[in-house]
């Protein structure tokens, strides 16, 4: 049930001409003896390539302009200030204003994710999710000890009526979604139903997590909650994980200026520091245009995967809930009285990995759907393995 768009000999191909054009663009300059580098040597390992080589180009990149400290300590709190900077820039172009001072990096979206849920609510609080939601986000407030309600999700967004009944009842104090690219759905937002959510959390002191980490595989912006709101009672946050690797651990939190502060004491509490050559290789990305080429080619690869595999599910009865969406996901309902988890169960026998509807689903009503990731359904194995199992 992997999200991510590449696979794995994608991810190291990636990584290899990231390496590459930091060699390329800065001179060399050798190491001090004896400087310790223990988080180059697990980045080394997770990404299965040889310490020395991420010892190289992390060298040209960084020690050509700071000394060997930068390598081998812990990062600061809120994260590097140049991709900070950047990061404000960008999301200015989604209409959201956020200066550095009110961003900091994390590990990831999961980690930015788990920091507001200590920083926001406490066990017994209910936090609203959308039915169907990203599964992690039950186990992660299962974790945190709150109560989970859910709202069924529409394709232009969480069912209004639904939703106001479940604040009057239910008195949460946190709704997490994603708004632009929605997952596993691949619904997208409408500006009415943001604003009509909008005034709802305003009048029920609601706090929003916007998770936008499928923003870059947009064809078209699609509206934010966060930019509506001003950073007010939204707060949110994004990743590069599934745009570059599931290795390069860097997300970040954009937040009201007065959060930043209790959410950096949590970071030193949980994680000291934060991922300093991560943050190194995604600002050298972002500067040098390399992200934004390699996004455009991997929206047209994506749009072509999409195409193919919703035309080959549809000719063995699968229907997509949204048809062409932007991004990753296809949500698909099957043919009436099949059960989505029976023929996981029947494909996962002929070593085909499906994900059913119900591990997305709070309240298990979405036994007849599956979520496909496009990118990873170039196999004709799967399509045959679907058909079959659906027969039985």
């Amino acid at each position: 049930m992997t999200d991510l768009a590449l696979e794995p000999d994608g991810a190291r191909t990636l990584v290899e001409s990231v390496m590459a054009t930091i060699r390329q663009r800065i001179a060399a300059r050798s190491l001090t003896p004896g400087t310790r580098l223990p988080s180059i040597r697990a980045f080394a390992k997770s990404m299965q390539v040889s310490k020395s080589t991420v010892v190289e180009a992390y060298e040209r990149r960084t020690v050509a302009r700071a000394d060997d400290v930068a390598l081998a300590d812990y990062g600061t709190p809120l994260g590097l200030p140049p991709l900070r900077q950047l990061l404000a820039r960008r999301l200015a172009g989604h209409g959201i204003e956020a200066s550095p001072e009110q961003i900091m990096l994390t590990e990831s979206g999961t980690q930015a994710i788990d920091l507001l849920c200590r920083f926001l609510i406490e066990p017994g609080d209910t936090v609203l999710v959308d039915d169907p939601c990203y599964f992690n986000f039950h186990a992660l407030l299962r974790a945190h000890r709150a109560k989970v309600v859910s709202v069924p999700y529409t394709q232009s967004g969480p069912d209004i009526e639904l939703f106001a009944q479940a604040l009057a009842e239910h008195r949460p104090r946190l709704y997490i979604t994603n708004s632009a690219i929605h997952n596993p759905t691949g619904a997208i937002l409408s500006p009415v139903t943001a604003h009509r959510l909008l005034k709802l959390a305003d009048q029920s002191g609601l706090t929003i997590v916007e998770d936008d980490i499928f923003a870059d595989f947009e064809h078209a912006p699609a509206p934010r909650l966060a930019a509506f709101d001003g950073l007010s009672r939204v707060v949110q946050i994004g990743s590069f994980s599934k745009t570059l690797s599931a290795s390069v651990r860097c997300g970040f939190i954009a937040a009201p200026r007065d959060w930043i502060e209790g959410l950096a004491d949590l970071k030193i509490a949980t994680t000291f520091g934060g991922g300093r050559l991560a943050a190194e290789l995604v600002l050298t990305l972002l500067k040098d245009g390399s992200y934004r080429k390699h996004m455009d080619l991997l929206r047209a690869r994506l749009s072509r995967a999409m195409g193919e595999t919703s035309a080959r599910l549809k000719a063995i009865g699968i229907t997509p809930w949204i048809d062409q969406p932007a991004g990753l996901f296809l949500w698909c309902g099957l043919p009436d009285r099949v059960d989505a988890a029976d023929v996981a169960r029947r494909a996962l026998a002929d070593n085909i990995v499906l994900a059913p509807g119900n591990a997305f689903s709070l309240s298990q009503s979405a036994s007849r759907f599956l979520r496909f990731n496009v990118a990873q359904c170039a196999d004709e194995r799967i399509f045959k393995t679907l058909e079959t199992a659906m027969s039985r």
